[in-house]
This record gives structure tokens, C-alpha cells and sequence, in this order.
């Protein structure tokens, strides 16, 4: 009896895929690491080059827009979102993680294009340093996989 493929079986395959990161430009330096290795995955996992798109805003609220539009371009089977919130001495902390991360999930599920959050929320910089490489590596799997997954369940 031939086994079928479980719709948990995660397909990271990623040579027939063209995935676009949006950036945010905020916390430069953690930013820049989260990029790198989600784009050195992206490339292990077979997305080629040519089918990458990046593109950088000034911080995380800006995000959910151009994610927005790279969705609705029909032009990527998904989305990745970087960045970093690192909580400071105020409020703003809150709003900008709450708002960013609603923001990504409402352009989600408008779009049903899927999207990698992959924004840090750390109490300082060193627990984003310490996460960013690995985060980066996920954020590139998940949006692999997910692309796959959303293929796989459309009619």
C-alpha cells in the first residue's frame, strides 16, 4: 500500500518558489543579521537568487504595508517580515510590537498569501543577537513550507 503525504509533512523544496523579504531598517545591526541568514537559507533551501525580492522600510509598523503590496502583486508564493522591537523605557514598545504583528497577520489572511513573521520582540539587544541568526534560518523554512502547504489546499 503506497503511503500518501501527510499535509504535515514539510516540503522545503524551494527551487520553484519566488519569496520576497521586507525588512525593517530599525535596529540596523540585528536587522542586517536576521537578513543574512534568512537569505542564506532561502538559497540553501533552493530559492534562486533571481526570485528574491528585498525590500527595506524604516520600522516594523511600516511593514504590514508593503507586505500588503508584494501580496497583492501575485508575484510571490510568500512573504517574510524582519525586523527587531527592542523594549525601551516607554510604552511605545507595546504599540509597536502589538501593531506590527496584527498588521502581518491582517495582511495574511486578507491575502492568503502566507507571511513569516520574523519581527524579535526582546527586553534588550542582546537576546535579539542571540536570536536573530536562528530566527532568520525559520523564518526562510516556515515560508517554504507554508507556500507549499497554501498550494496544496487550494482547489
Amino acid at each position: 500500500m503506497t503511503q500518501l503525504p501527510r499535509e504535515d509533512d514539510p516540503n522545503l523544496d524551494g527551487s520553484q518558489l519566488a519569496i520576497a523579504v521586507v525588512l525593517s531598517r530599525f535596529n540596523r545591526d540585528i536587522g542586517d543579521g536576521l537578513l543574512s541568514a534568512c537569505l542564506a537559507e532561502l538559497q540553501r533551501l533552493g530559492v534562486a537568487p533571481a526570485r528574491t525580492r528585498v525590500c527595506a522600510v524604516p520600522g516594523a509598523l511600516e511593514l504590514p504595508l508593503v507586505l500588503q503590496r508584494l501580496a497583492l502583486s501575485g508575484e510571490y508564493d510568500a512573504l517574510i517580515a524582519l525586523g527587531a522591537v527592542v523594549r525601551g523605557e516607554t510604552y511605545h514598545f507595546e504599540i509597536v510590537s502589538n501593531e506590527s504583528a496584527r498588521g502581518i497577520t491582517e495582511v495574511q489572511l486578507r491575502t492568503g498569501i502566507p507571511i513569516a513573521n520574523g519581527v524579535l520582540t526582546t527586553e534588550d539587544d542582546s537576546q535579539a543577537e542571540a536570536r536573530m541568526a536562528d530566527k532568520g534560518r525559520d523564518c526562510a523554512q516556515a515560508a517554504v513550507e507554508m507556500a507549499h502547504l497554501i498550494r496544496r489546499l487550494t482547489p
